[in-house]
């Protein structure tokens, strides 16, 4: 799955889990490309705003959901476009791809080439071949076969518990949202362990363009067939409470092998009684303080008037 976006159009949404008014849809991007003239007079430039807005109104009455610049170089601008439903794509390809814009202030015509978004999502054959050449992997253990799916991008507050003011996502909400392709095994949510950061090195709070605190997880299914029926189902799809499409992939790093979960067990233990070091040693320094300050207070007192 991929970035969020505002949904108005639910027409196509599948249910993942209606209780947390969770849903799929399909992604419907597409890829603009407009190839730049070499630009002959100095102090001249072309505005990626003006290029932008020719394209929108190329669509006629049609509107895109969004429209970014993915990139900017001398050649050429490249842009990311969404719109609401699959059957809107070729219409909006149709209107774009080999078409031509001319901006105000220049000779040159501008060509557009436009083409559906490719999906970045693994297929059966790579987590298969993946597993079946790597040395370190031992396919009879969970965790080291086929049996995790690793999601990035999620909004927090999307898997929060439904207590009032609850902000951070929940290990039993993902469960209730993702048990519906099989028997769960084990979750896990890393930004919930106040220890992951330092163990680690990586920040696991990120936001979304729209300003959502983000998480990712990793859920483990018991059995293979739920792996499979959770990856066919999230392929090609976006994660719709009205908006938001999260990165889905199957884990690679053996993240919820028991070896993995005993490491990080082991390291988080190692990290709370250095925490506990640091609070015993802040605790005798404040202590050796207040003994000084004693002693100076007692000193001063003792002192024989002259």
């Amino acid at each position: 799955m991929a970035a969020a976006t505002i949904v108005h159009d639910t027409s196509e949404a599948v249910e993942l889990c209606p209780a947390y008014g969770l849903y799929l849809k399909p992604i419907t991007k597409m890829t603009i490309s407009v190839a730049l003239p070499q630009l002959k007079q100095p102090g001249k430039s072309i505005s990626n705003w003006e290029v932008m807005e020719r394209l929108k109104g190329m669509v006629h009455h049609h509107q895109f959901s969004t429209l970014r610049i993915s990139k900017s170089t001398m050649d050429f601008i490249r842009f990311e476009g969404e719109v609401e439903n699959r059957s809107m794509v070729r219409a909006f390809l149709a209107c774009l791809d080999g078409k031509t814009i001319k901006l105000s202030g220049f000779s040159d015509i501008l060509k557009v080439r436009a083409a559906e978004f490719k999906i970045d999502f693994p297929t059966r054959h790579d987590w298969d071949s993946f597993f079946r050449d790597a040395k370190d992997m031992n396919e009879t253990l969970p965790g080291e076969r086929p049996d995790t799916i690793h999601l990035e991008g999620l909004p927090c507050k999307w898997f929060a518990r439904r207590e009032a003011g609850a902000e951070k996502p929940s290990e039993d909400v993902l469960v209730r949202v993702f048990e519906r392709f099989g028997a769960i095994r084990n979750v896990d949510i890393p930004m919930l362990d106040p220890y992951r950061e330092e163990m680690t090195g990586r920040n696991f709070h990120t936001f979304s363009f729209g300003g959502h605190l983000n998480f990712e997880a990793y859920v483990q299914y018991c059995e293979y067939a739920g792996f499979i029926q959770a990856m066919s189902a999230l392929r090609g799809m976006k994660l719709m409470y009205k908006r938001g499409t999260p990165k889905v992939s199957f884990d690679s790093t053996k993240h919820l092998s028991d070896a993995s979960i005993k490491k990080r067990q082991l390291e988080r233990q190692k990290l709370q009684e250095l925490e506990q070091q640091r609070e015993e040693q802040k605790r005798r320094e404040k202590e050796a303080e207040e003994r000084q300050r004693a002693e100076e207070r007692w000193a001063g007192e003792e002192r024989p008037a002259l």
